[in-house]
């Protein structure tokens, strides 16, 4: 049976962030993620997330300037620095939230970059961060995107996210397989994941076109679980999409996987006219 577990930076996005761990508690999630803790003190999202009893299973190393348009830094020379400082604090904050997993997004390749170059750094930046997260029993992921809603990503299939990781050559580096990005990237879902499983160590979800809930589009999300649970996959399963609606009127796809007759309470929460209650 798959486990859910929230991406609280796309789900419940009609509050603000320190309001949505309370939502997807209400909501039946027993465990969270998010792509970046950076912007808020450990305390507090320590604070929610022991007080709504959730786990959180997963965020992002640094991954640049966001809202200028960088997508991570792991790939581009020069940046070494910054991406091992960034290493440091994603290791500080999984501690304090004990969160053992932490995602390496490769960055884009900058006009004019020899692509033997940017390999190698990613290489060398992959092996630093496998070994510091090894020390502090955090298993580092990395993750291809889609080149169609990120122009010029550097890591855009599964085939090449596997030879990047057999490259590195440490064993405390898996893959983060994300859905959405591989049916626009790839297709062949069900065999990518069932050849691949035992490299996989995290999995996120999201339909096709749009980036929205499992039941919006093109994939047969019901034969993709089911090969997930028939390939031995026990880890949590992240809902990584921008809902259509309101996130809980568009959790019915979900229903199915959840304990006896649940329905989530659509009410529950706290109180959306008040964006600093924790």
């Amino acid at each position: 049976m798959p486990r859910f577990s929230a991406n609280l930076s796309m789900l419940f996005n009609d509050v603000a962030f320190p309001m949505r761990f309370a939502r997807a508690a209400a909501a039946g999630f027993e465990a969270v993620e998010f792509m970046f803790p950076y912007d808020w003190p450990c305390d507090l999202l320590a604070a929610n997330l022991a007080r709504d009893q959730l786990a959180l299973v997963l965020h992002n190393l640094p991954a640049g300037d966001w809202a200028a348009g960088e997508r991570g830094i792991a790939c581009l020379p020069g940046r070494e620095g910054e991406f091992q400082d960034g290493v440091g604090l994603a290791i500080d904050y999984a501690r304090a939230l004990n969160c053992r997993r932490l995602n390496c997004l490769a960055g884009i390749a900058p006009a004019g970059a020899a692509p033997d170059q940017l390999l190698a750094t990613l290489v060398a930046n992959l092996r630093f961060a496998a070994a510091e997260l090894a020390r502090a029993d955090i298993k580092l992921l990395v993750e291809p995107l889609n080149d169609r809603d990120v122009p010029g990503f550097f890591l855009t299939t599964t085939r090449d996210a596997i030879g990047l990781i057999d490259a590195v050559g440490h064993p405390n580096l898996a893959l983060q397989y994300d859905v959405y990005h591989m049916q626009r990237m790839e297709g062949e879902l069900i065999a990518t994941l069932s050849a691949q499983m035992a490299r996989i160590g995290h999995i996120q979800i999201a339909d096709n076109p749009g980036r929205h809930e499992p039941g919006t589009g093109e994939i047969n999300f019901a034969n993709l679980f089911e090969a997930i649970d028939a390939a031995g996959y026990a880890g949590w399963i992240g809902c990584e999409y921008h809902p259509q609606g309101r996130t809980e009127e568009g959790l019915v796809w979900r229903w199915p996987y959840l304990p006896g007759s649940y329905r989530p309470d659509r009410s529950a929460g706290p109180d959306a006219e008040n964006p600093q209650q924790l």
